[in-house]
């Protein structure tokens, strides 16, 4: 029966390439004596093709390459039977890229927590450093870690907690590096509620018997 291949690929194949300037996807029918057309796919979104470009023969071309193109599968099919089809999964290999809030404020006392973002493939693994020295774990600290996160928690936070804090992300592709800038603020002071629900009632009765007192002397004088 009629038989398509994907870059010489007549099954599902994975494709891996790292940010190139472009991938060429070409499709081509086998076993048929007639013209047929071929649709091509990117997920579930049909692809446009020119009309010179579905024949027997049909080239997409994805440029530029970046990292929203991994994971993606691009399918060619015969349009009068959509069974007949190869599939190809893009693996598309790139260094660390992070992004983060870079600078933090937090009143001593209180906890602060620092996200590295990254994305890359194959993923990396994480370090963290504090001003430039890998970082001491502490009780305080707390790490998480995912495929995309790298997060850093201190609890109860100290001046000595001041400081650059850097993500750094290894990868085979290379090396990624996010810098938090952690500033330690005074803690502010709190006033316990009792004190100041006394110190309403003190000068609302000051005020109330300096009125009273006003008014008596008031009335003396007339």
């Amino acid at each position: 029966g009629v038989e398509l291949s994907v870059n010489n690929h007549a099954a599902d194949f994975t494709l891996s390439a790292e940010l190139v300037p472009a991938i060429s996807l070409s499709c081509l029918v086998h076993n048929s004596s007639q013209a047929e057309e071929l649709l091509w796919y990117r997920g579930d979104g049909q692809v446009g093709l020119n009309d010179g470009n579905k024949v027997n023969i049909s080239n997409i071309c994805i440029s530029p390459v970046n990292e929203s193109d991994n994971g993606v599968t691009f399918t060619c099919r015969l349009a009068r039977d959509k069974s007949v089809q190869v599939s190809v999964l893009l693996d598309i290999q790139f260094p660390p890229r992070l992004s983060g809030e870079e600078t933090l404020h937090v009143e001593e006392e209180k906890a602060v927590t620092m996200t590295c973002n990254s994305k890359s493939n194959p993923q990396g693994q994480s370090t963290w450093y504090k001003d430039n020295q890998t970082l001491t774990l502490q009780s305080r600290h707390d790490l998480y870690q995912t495929s995309e996160i790298f997060r850093l928690s201190i609890k109860k936070v100290q001046k000595s907690d001041n400081g650059t804090y850097t993500c750094v992300v290894d990868s085979p592709l290379g090396k990624g590096t996010k810098d938090f800038h952690l500033i330690v603020e005074d803690k502010k002071p709190i006033f316990p509620m009792e004190a100041i629900i006394a110190a309403v009632v003190v000068v609302t009765l000051t005020i109330f018997f300096g009125i009273v007192a006003r008014r008596d002397k008031v009335f003396k004088v007339w």
